[in-house]
């Protein structure tokens, strides 16, 4: 009787562990959203021009992005931009900036336009502290673990990641933790993004090392010149700090 309960406990363990997929490979579809009205209603919503500029602009803005990637490496890119959206100053995505991770090496490189200057951010991977949750939830029909960090000191962001997918990268630069980001919300900023989709593709060579154009920085000197120029900027400057830096 013992040795049919450890053949059939088994067969059991062995057919679970078939059905577990490991996707390592594929295309991601992010849709990110910005509330545009908030930072203006934060500051004080009863200014006539700032309700003017509500009454112009549609307060949620949606864009689509996308990130390519392998077990070496991922590029996380506008995939689109949405002609219908009509954008706040300094919230208009570039279809140049890219973000890419080369997991080998430990190094990310990032092409990003800030006011009228292309930049290329060559530095390590960022090494977040996550604290991980036993909270989850679907995103994509992944099931994906709760984990919360900060950035620029204060401003929390929050990260659903999937084990299924043991890539560590996510939307913009974000990553470090065991799988993939499909969900990321940074409440200061009113920003979030979330897998629309998942596509079982192999990219090409050429995708993930994408050609990149600008003046090469890193994120110190990066960061030192942009507190230097928005300095009297005041709670305006830090949000499009905390932009720069995702």
């Amino acid at each position: 009787m013992n040795k049919l309960i450890l053949l059939v406990s088994l067969l059991i363990y062995l057919n679970s562990y078939s059905q577990t997929q490991f996707i390592t490979k594929g295309r991601i579809v992010y849709e990110k959203t910005v509330n545009q009205h908030k930072p203006l209603e934060e500051e004080g919503g009863d200014n006539d021009w700032w309700k003017e500029m509500m009454k112009s602009f549609p307060k949620i803005i949606k864009d689509q992005y996308e990130l390519k990637f392998n077990e070496s490496k991922s590029v996380y890119k506008l995939e689109k931009e949405n002609t219908d959206n009509k954008y706040m100053w300094g919230s208009k995505p570039n279809e140049t900036d890219n973000v890419m991770n080369d997991f080998t090496k430990q190094t990310l490189s990032i092409q990003r336009e800030i006011f009228e200057n292309t930049y290329i951010i060559k530095d390590s991977l960022k090494n977040l502290e996550w604290k991980i949750t036993q909270e989850t939830r679907e995103i994509a029909g992944f099931e994906c673990k709760k984990a919360v960090t900060k950035i620029c000191d204060s401003v929390v962001v929050v990260a659903f990641y999937t084990d299924q997918i043991p890539v560590s990268a996510g939307p913009e630069s974000m990553g470090g933790l065991p799988g993939m980001i499909l969900g990321l919300a940074i409440p200061r900023m009113y920003t979030t993004w979330f897998a629309t989709k998942l596509e079982l593709v192999d990219p090409s060579f050429q995708q993930l090392n994408p050609v990149q154009k600008g003046k090469k920085v890193s994120w110190l000197q990066l960061n030192v010149a942009l507190k230097k120029g928005m300095k009297d900027w005041g709670k305006n400057g830090n949000r499009l700090m905390w932009g720069f830096s995702l």
